[in-house]
């Protein structure tokens, strides 16, 4: 006898297939820190391009903004440090190898004005720029970069008055400010180096951030500002050669005054010097960068 359903009885009913096509494949981004000793990324660096131009600008904006003279104070610094100088060196009798004197520190003071406004920036750089650093991922060789490029802004203002005063002293221009570029990369060069070692040391040691000020004021008596390498020894001139400014300091005199050509063992120590800094740097800050985020 066959049963027939009811209302009461449950009935199941095998759902329908429907065929779906597979799902698309999702792009994965993955960010893993280089290979190799010596690998910067350049080619990632240059993609962020835009980054470094945004950060060099806020740094000089950051600079200026608010001050009632803006830019004149990139002059007015060394200006006044150049005549605080004549009146020691006179009082000292320091020679200046038959240049005239203000022009012979005014050279001087443009490169390491300079290496000392990147060093304070750049040495407490990542710090300054953590809330960046841990948010978004980009190269970060771009942070020192930026506040060591944004420095060369007070160079070329304050450059102009050098030009001024070579003008008022009838200086005639020599073949050998054609070597000038290559001591200003020096400069650069000596100053990206000392970033990327005090920036990577200062993001895991807060106490480097306290040494950097010491630090540029010991570079800067260290260097030939208001005196000549030449009141050294000759036994002693390759030892101070160790320091890469005596190169720079020198090759801007030489390059401006044209009265007398560096000594070629000192000048090679300091290529040298920055050469050894630089790489160096490069390869502790590689190593640093995988943790920034972790420990700023």
């Amino acid at each position: 006898m066959t049963k027939t359903p009811t209302d009461n009885d449950l009935v199941f009913e095998t759902p329908p297939v429907i065929a779906t096509e597979p799902a698309a494949a999702v792009a994965t981004l993955r960010i893993q820190p280089g290979r190799g000793l010596f690998n910067l990324d350049l080619k990632a660096v240059w993609e962020f391009r835009e980054l470094l131009y945004f950060l060099v600008w806020r740094d000089v904006k950051v600079r200026y903004k608010q001050t009632a003279m803006g830019a004149v104070w990139a002059i007015l610094q060394p200006v006044l440090t150049t005549l605080m100088f004549m009146a020691i060196g006179s009082y000292a009798k320091l020679a200046s190898n038959s240049a005239p004197y203000p022009i012979f520190i005014y050279a001087a003071l443009l490169p390491m004005n300079y290496l000392s406004q990147a060093i304070a920036r750049s040495g407490t750089s990542l710090v300054s720029d953590a809330n960046l650093v841990k948010k978004v991922y980009f190269p970060r060789l771009i942070i020192p970069f930026a506040a060591v490029t944004a420095p060369l802004v007070d160079f070329f203002v304050s450059f102009w008055v050098l030009v001024l005063m070579m003008g008022w002293y009838r200086l005639p221009v020599r073949w050998p400010v054609l070597t000038l570029p290559f001591f200003l990369v020096l400069a650069i060069a000596t100053a990206i180096a000392t970033g990327l070692w005090l920036s990577a040391l200062n993001a895991r040691y807060r106490d480097i951030g306290h040494t950097v000020p010491f630090l540029t004021q010991f570079w800067f008596f260290a260097s030939p500002v208001f005196y000549s390498s030449n009141m050294f020894p000759e036994k002693w001139r390759l030892l101070y050669g160790l320091n890469p400014m005596v190169g720079v300091i020198e090759g801007f005199r030489w390059a401006l005054l044209g009265n007398q050509v560096p000594a070629f063992a000192p000048m090679a120590l300091s290529v040298i010097v920055v050469t050894v800094l630089l790489l160096s740097g490069i390869v502790f800050f590689k190593r640093m960068e995988r943790i920034l985020a972790d420990i700023i």
